[in-house]
């Protein structure tokens, strides 16, 4: 599938700039591969006492991925999803390198790879259906910091519905901060900062107009401390008659340590819903709109795939046609949806997503290289004062929207 990283784009644009790889000593992809995947390694080995196979599984993993000069080795012959891999492209990367390997590919490559070394998908094995990252999880969604700030919305309930629904969308935007796999390797003063490099968020609420009867699309990204304030922006959205149904994507499986799953999604629900104040009212809006359909859950394959969105199939390009709005959430949907390439940052938003079937918003906090939409001003303001690791370290946000339809031009890549 590499043709699919150098699909032409709208005017050329998706082909500017090179496919992001982690070769190069130094760079942040080199370190995801050599610093973040060993720290998870040992993370899931001391949450589980997995047995002597589960433990030599890891180890391979361990030594194949990090070692430049290891070579990727492809799934079980058995394994559920071999065939769909074969088609997303393992048989270009297979005997080749981690490092030369298209970022997304080998990023996501790794993940699945963990979860065959772990037993998730055994069929006949004891550790079929666990999540390795479960625990993660749950320790994040009753941390001291998610509790302050259900309590929170107690104060925030006594303000204009304007402020509510402004500061919902701010949290669920920094909520982003809360990624485990970006916590594996992120510095302690490593904070948020404000104003937002790119702040598109008038715009996303007029694509809303309450009573309209609107469908919103919400593309998860991380479980646990962040889905709890994309569910309260979620319960505003219809609390508000900004949408009157909700469609939530979530992963299938376990994916990039804290990724959603329905799972997940059910875990945040009950603690809502347990929750004391306006945070256990929302839980239990929330729990009823799903249960009428005005939220509903969904997975696709496509969303653990190790592909940019250009290369979606035709069943999800055709769901996303029904929303009048689709909200991609993260740093992983922002690269695959802009591509993972390094483009100028001031490279427009609206051209590299006009081949997307719906209006579409990202809402993300930068920790990757690949960033557009900027203007020069700013671009030149982050490059004088912080160096090139502004992209990376998760304390840049940005709010960006393309609010027409599909223009029907090529995807970019």
């Amino acid at each position: 599938m590499e043709n699919v990283e150098g699909v032409g784009g709208v005017d050329g644009i998706g082909g500017i700039g090179d496919v992001i790889r982690s070769n190069a000593p130094g760079s942040f992809p080199y370190s995801v591969l050599r610093e973040r995947h060993p720290a998870l390694i040992r993370r899931v080995r001391d949450a589980f006492p997995y047995d002597p196979e589960r433990q030599r599984a890891l180890d391979a993993l361990l030594k194949e991925s990090t070692d430049p000069a290891g070579v990727m080795a492809p799934l079980p012959a058995d394994a559920r999803d071999r065939e769909q891999w074969e088609e997303w492209g393992s048989g270009e990367h297979m005997g080749g390198s981690w490092f030369d390997a298209p970022f997304l590919w080998a990023e996501s490559y790794f993940y699945r790879r963990l979860l065959d070394a772990v037993g998730y998908f055994d069929a006949a094995g004891p550790w079929q259906g666990i999540d390795p990252f479960r625990p993660f999880k749950q320790a994040e969604l009753r941390s001291p910091e998610a509790q302050a700030e259900l309590t929170a919305l107690d104060r925030l309930a006594r303000e204009a519905p304007e402020t509510q629904a402004r500061a919902l969308l701010h949290g669920s935007l920094w909520g982003n901060r809360a990624d485990l796999g970006f916590q594996l390797t992120a510095k302690a003063t490593d904070t948020p900062t404000t104003p937002l490099l790119a702040d598109d968020s008038e715009r996303l609420w007029s694509l809303l107009p309450p009573g309209a009867g609107n469908t919103v699309h919400v593309v998860a990204d991380n479980a646990g401390r962040e889905l709890v304030p994309d569910l309260l922006l979620i319960d505003h959205f219809l609390r508000h008659a900004h949408a009157e149904q909700v469609v939530l994507q979530v992963k299938s499986h376990p994916y990039y340590v804290s990724d959603a799953t329905p799972m997940d999604v059910i875990d945040a629900l009950r603690h809502l819903k347990q929750a004391p104040g306006e945070a256990g009212h929302a839980g239990e809006r929330l729990w009823n709109a799903t249960s009428t359909g005005h939220l509903q859950l969904r997975t696709h394959p496509f969303s653990c795939a190790p592909l940019p969105y250009a290369a979606m199939p035709d069943d999800l390009k055709k769901s996303f046609e029904t929303a009048t709005l689709t909200i991609l959430k993260g740093d992983l949907n922002y690269r695959r949806l802009v591509g993972d390439r390094l483009r100028p940052p001031t490279t427009p938003f609206t051209a590299l997503t006009s081949y997307f079937p719906s209006p579409v918003a990202a809402l993300r906090t930068l920790k990757s290289d690949v960033v557009a939409g900027l203007d020069e001003e700013t671009q030149h303001t982050v490059d004088a004062s912080e160096g090139p690791d502004w992209r990376t370290k998760g304390t840049h946000a940005v709010i960006q929207v393309r609010g027409d339809r599909c223009t029907g031009r090529e995807a970019p890549a």
